[in-house]
């Protein structure tokens, strides 16, 4: 056996291929940083300096621009973007110029620019499913796949690998990437080959979350009205049928007075209206899912934008207290 203090000192070398992160925030980090707590090299751009060093001082590499993360891939390689809307993808990859992603003509800052033939691109957003297939025809045309993976579970969830990803994508691009998705994710579902119907799916779940979450806002100011208490009323409801995840996680917080956003109430205004208008261009009309996105964006509209989407249920309150 070799003990010299030569061999000791040489680092040993991931098994693993590494991962490029564009987008570290609420759920980007915790990804970022399951990955290193398993091993993988991870490279990471995002434009907030603190979050960049916290997930530095895990192990992972910064660079300034998401051309740079892309540029440090391997063949094959595959960079996740988890960033909140499809302007902000269409950034990612081609920069602020909006410029041709044609060989020679993508902005240098962009990760285009530096992608090779070969790599994916996996989208993690809530975004509309005519955004994910446009985002993906335009790589394509440079040889580059992609992998429709929205995320559903929190930051926690994230962090643990038990959150859920929605993946979409021809089946060998995906099977290539299956260990980095078993890892980040306990809950793989595999939608099929049809980029797009992971938002489409995603889009359905979280509509019916929106619509939970208000559905449980609204019992609960209905349950102040009748002087009941609402911790009181939660445990009922809790251990009865009207129990939902959403309205259990996000009421408790309420009761406690605690609205520092873990979700702001903006991504689930978004999600709602992408959802009524997934149904609109499917000539499907609902009687609830509407009138959920027009509550989220009446309480965005009421100055709660920036706060955490428990916050519903003081809105609620407020509207029920003007009438």
């Amino acid at each position: 056996m070799n003990s010299s203090p030569l061999a000791a000192a040489v680092p040993a070398v991931s098994a693993h291929p590494p991962v490029a992160f564009v987008g570290i925030g609420n759920m980007g980090l915790p990804m970022a940083a399951r990955l290193l707590a398993q091993g993988w090299p991870v490279h990471v751009c995002d434009l907030d300096d603190q979050r960049c060093a916290e997930v530095a001082a895990l192990g992972a590499r910064v660079h300034a621009t998401p051309a740079q993360a892309a540029a440090a891939l391997g063949e094959g390689g595959l960079m996740v973007v988890v960033v909140v809307d499809a302007d902000q993808c269409r950034q990612v990859m081609w920069g602020r110029s909006g410029a041709d992603s044609l060989p020679g003509n993508a902005d240098p800052v962009g990760a285009a620019s530096a992608l090779k033939p070969g790599q994916t691109v996996m989208w993690c957003p809530t975004i509309a499913p005519s955004d994910t297939e446009s985002l993906a025809a335009r790589l394509a045309q440079q040889g580059v796949h992609s992998i429709d993976a929205p995320m559903s579970g929190g930051p926690v969830r994230a962090r643990d690998g038990t959150m859920s990803l929605m993946v979409a994508g021809p089946a060998p691009v995906v099977e290539r990437h299956a260990d980095v998705l078993a890892a980040l994710s306990g809950q793989v579902f595999r939608l099929g080959e049809r980029v797009g119907d992971g938002a489409r799916t995603k889009l359905v779940n979280n509509l019916l979350a929106g619509i939970n979450l208000v559905g449980a806002a609204e019992a609960l100011a209905l349950a102040d009205s009748l002087g009941l208490d609402g911790g009181r009323t939660l445990d009922v409801i809790e251990r009865s049928s009207g129990q939902s995840w959403i309205g259990s996680d996000r009421m408790r917080r309420a009761l406690a007075g605690d609205l520092a956003p873990r979700a702001h109430m903006t991504l689930l205004a978004k999600d709602t209206r992408l959802a009524t208008q997934a149904a609109a261009d499917a000539g499907f009309e609902g009687p609830l899912g509407a009138r959920t996105a027009a509550v989220f964006r009446a309480a965005c509209e009421h100055g709660l934008s920036e706060l955490d989407d428990a916050a519903m249920l003081a809105f609620l309150q407020q509207f029920a207290q003007s009438r």
